[in-house]
């Protein structure tokens, strides 16, 4: 035998009589989008050069696109936006890394209590901790079966999709790979429901019900939707339900869409101007939600919260008022474990 290839072991030696030890604990993996580690210039142009760069994200020529990102957005957009990061820093981390990671210790302690022998570790698309160290954690602690719960109750390509891209090609290099699951979106599931009927219930109660109610979505470039992106259709499901289970609150809901990045036109009607219109119509009360958001990040705290509740107030508006995302909400945690051990039935 070549001194190269190492030695087999003797087949007759095996006892392929011992028990299998079985694929052991389940595991669950949380995916959000990501968060630069510091509120630093150099952390965010880390960060931004990793989401940029995903073509899922940006459906450029790759060729054209990275000549723009090197060139342009990333030489001045990190020091621009770094300061946003700063404004809205805890002092445990980045929002959107604490309390996601407060939803997977939450997730984690419910299923224990549902009797489900289960690990649940965090992951971000793109950042720290990433998808190969989460999976790498789950395999640790002898997961043999993994649920991948990308953070996204609105599918897109963007979201979810390169959450699952990510998953796969890491998995694709392993040589002894889990059984995966992937969880899909849940627009309209009626844990989810709820969980924004009780943050809205629970915010009038004690500040009283709003003149209107906008709910800001995410933004999406108007052609990934006419190439089948189901994006928007699950916004507006969303919407729908939320308005039906409002009654006749229900009315005071409408729509719109923030976070526009680039020239090209994206999902209509966009947040700010609507808000600003509102104002000079002589609209009082506003309430904000972010239904597309699990968790509270830049694009809720310092988008809505500041700039939003900034312009709202210049254009003449009465009172602008911001409900929180989900995020660890004891009720909404119970919902989302709900979710999970569905879908690892079969399995527990």
């Amino acid at each position: 035998m070549s001194r190269f290839l190492p030695e087999l072991p003797d087949p007759t030696a095996l006892d392929l009589d011992a028990p299998d030890a079985g694929p052991g604990p389940l595991g669950v993996l949380l995916i959000n989008l990501g968060t630069p580690d510091e509120p630093t210039p150099a952390a965010v142009r880390r960060y931004l050069g990793e989401f940029l760069s995903d073509p899922r994200v940006v459906e450029l020529p790759a060729a054209l696109w990275q000549v723009i990102l090197r060139l342009f957005v990333l030489t001045r957009r990190p020091a621009a936006v770094a300061p946003k990061y700063r404004e809205i820093w805890f002092e445990r981390g980045s929002p959107l890394l604490v309390y996601s990671r407060d939803l997977a210790d939450a997730v984690a302690a419910d299923l224990a209590g549902r009797g489900l022998d289960a690990r649940v570790r965090l992951a971000m698309r793109y950042g720290n901790p990433s998808i190969p160290a989460g999976v790498d954690a789950l395999r640790a602690e002898g997961c043999g079966r993994i649920l991948v719960a990308p953070m996204y109750p609105q599918y897109a390509a963007s979201t979810m999709a390169t959450a699952v891209d990510a998953v796969c090609a890491y998995a694709a290099r392993l040589r002894r790979q889990p059984a995966l699951r992937f969880m899909a979106s849940f627009p309209r599931d009626p844990a989810y429901i709820e969980a924004l009927l009780e943050a809205l219930r629970t915010h009038w109660a004690a500040a009283g019900v709003p003149d209107r109610v906008l709910l800001s979505f995410h933004g999406l470039p108007e052609a990934s939707v006419r190439r089948g992106d189901p994006y928007f259709r699950e916004c507006m499901t969303t919407a729908r339900a939320l308005r039906e289970r409002l009654g006749a609150d229900g009315a005071r809901l409408h729509v719109a869409f923030q976070s526009r990045f680039g020239a090209a036109p994206w999902l209509q009607p966009y947040t700010l101007p609507t808000l600003r219109d509102w104002a000079r119509e002589g609209v009082g009360t506003v309430d904000v939600m972010c239904p597309g958001f699990l968790a509270d990040c830049l694009e809720t705290l310092e988008e809505i919260d500041m700039q939003c509740r900034e312009a709202f107030l210049g254009a003449g508006g009465g009172q602008f008022r911001y409900v929180p995302c989900l995020n660890a909400a004891p009720g909404w945690a119970r919902g989302y474990a709900g979710l999970i051990a569905r879908d690892l039935g079969g399995w527990a």
